[in-house]
């Protein structure tokens, strides 16, 4: 199984986990690490190190030898095509490289690409090897936005997808030009979650997954990968919530869930390896 990460040091904890529920329920994977070097006019950013991507190949190659990491600069491709239009917004660029993975050779047809706070809770093969054929990219829809958010004209059907879980098949975003597509749109329009909703604008050939494969409120008994999201909660009043899977204690009592208690603690146990080795 191919996965995509993208990011930068701030990364690597989310990384590490979602790698931990991945080796728990997948027998071979093949991970792709994209960053970067790059700074913008109110933040410097730090690319995700050697040091993590090396420490976390150890840990997949020791449970298969069959098994890889690959940590990918592409600061060449960011500084040729930034997104200038959404810089200085709350976007975060390090998004935008999955954006490019047209350009690397080294992607292969098909992966999955996962943001860094996600956890693989059961067996996902048989999403990952669906039929693709004639389409560019597999989503769930977003929780919140297929509310707001609406790519065709009728607004009473919900299309808007979360671009935090997408099965890609690169060999028809390469024919249809679709990543390349949204990289300019990046340039030259201002948008709000820049990159997920280019990605819904231009894609003409998506196809809309059960939302067990991208759960982003709550846990549900058929949930297979679930995705820590900002959310909103209406008790005791209305207000958003963020909690990350690296924050520990914050899962344990905010969100009163213990299904990953083995991966976190696992987590837990290296992290200070990880930190002492950068």
């Amino acid at each position: 199984m191919n996965i995509l990460f993208c990011g930068d040091s701030n990364a690597e904890d989310g990384v590490l986990i979602s790698t931990l529920s991945l080796l728990k329920n997948v027998d071979e994977v093949h991970i792709y690490i994209l960053t970067m070097y790059t700074q913008s006019e109110k933040k410097n950013y730090h690319p995700f190190s050697k040091t993590a991507a090396d420490y976390i190949r150890t840990l997949v190659i020791n449970q298969n030898p069959k098994n890889s990491v690959d940590l990918i600069d592409c600061s060449s491709l960011f500084i040729k095509q930034p997104p200038t239009a959404n810089m200085n917004t709350r976007f975060t660029p390090y998004a935008m490289l999955r954006l490019f993975a047209d350009e690397l050779p080294q992607i292969p047809d098909r992966i999955l690409y996962l943001d860094d706070d996600i956890i693989v809770r059961k067996n996902l093969t048989d999403f990952y090897e669906q039929d693709l054929t004639n389409i560019e990219m597999v989503g769930v829809l977003d929780y919140w936005g297929k509310f707001f958010f609406h790519n065709i004209h009728n607004k009473k059907v919900f299309d808007y997808l979360n671009s935090g879980v997408l099965l890609l098949n690169m060999k028809e975003i390469k024919k249809t030009g679709l990543f390349s597509k949204v990289r300019h749109m990046m340039q030259v329009k201002r948008m709000f979650l820049p990159d997920q909703s280019a990605l819904n604008k231009l894609a003409t050939k998506k196809k809309i997954a059960p939302r067990r494969f991208n759960e982003q409120y709550r846990l549900q008994n058929d949930t297979v990968i679930q995705h820590f999201t900002t959310s909103f909660r209406f008790k005791p009043y209305l207000h958003t919530q963020t909690v990350k899977p690296w924050d520990v204690d914050r899962v344990h009592s905010v969100l009163n869930l213990h299904e990953y208690d083995d991966i976190l603690n696992e987590y837990l146990k290296i992290r200070d390896n990880l930190r002492k080795k950068n």
